[in-house]
């Protein structure tokens, strides 16, 4: 793979992370709420889902999934469930009260478990990346280190434009934080989590 190729993949997959979806409201939703640092914690579980995606992708089930029909609808609609969910919990998420962002609420793992399940229950991003892959792979070179260097890319990007989302999330906080603020924050992003439940369950294959 030369440099242009690489280079050209890069600005795709500054595009294809920095694009709005259910990772993205996950990562400042949780950075208003817990702030930075705990919120590490939902970047991880974001990339280990995303990173399960590459695997199958770069292995052959990724296009298995992509061409049927069945196995799209299935794992759609469990996202679709789970997004949902994600969004009523998140309408009945009580509000921190001051100085308690970091403390209250979820704690790591159960940050890190959810973050895995909202990237790893999204079949749109194992089309994407069956779609993307191709077109940056040289049939002539080995295959498996192209997609190595495209995969760790993809997630080193990935966890990048997530902390930058987390980051800047939580220091807006800092200017909103207040319990009826915070609570109508939890319901706003209540509703985007619905509405990425909305958006998945009219996706096609």
């Amino acid at each position: 793979m030369s440099v242009e190729i690489w280079l050209a993949y890069l600005a795709t997959a500054v595009v294809f992370s920095l694009a709005p979806g259910s990772g993205t409201v996950n990562s400042i939703s949780n950075g208003m709420v817990y702030g930075w640092r705990k919120s590490l914690a939902s970047i991880l579980g974001l990339q280990v889902g995303l990173g399960i995606h590459i695997v199958l992708v770069g292995v052959g089930l990724g296009a298995i999934v992509a061409q049927s029909a069945t196995a799209f609808t299935v794992i759609k609609w469990v996202g679709v469930v789970y997004l949902i969910w994600l969004g009523i919990q998140k309408w009945r998420e009580p509000a921190p009260t001051a100085g308690q962002g970091a403390k209250g609420g979820a704690n790591a793992w159960q940050l890190f478990r959810r973050a895995v399940l909202v990237n790893l229950t999204n079949p749109k991003s194992i089309v994407f990346l069956v779609a993307l892959f191709p077109q940056f792979i040289d049939p002539n070179s080995s295959q498996s280190m192209q997609l190595a260097v495209l995969g760790i890319t993809t997630l080193v990007i990935d966890a990048l434009v997530m902390l930058g989302y987390v980051t800047l999330s939580s220091r807006l906080t800092d200017y909103l934080r207040s319990g009826k603020i915070m609570g109508a924050l939890n319901r706003v992003f209540g509703s985007m989590f619905i509405g990425c439940g909305a958006l998945l369950a009219t996706a096609k294959a």
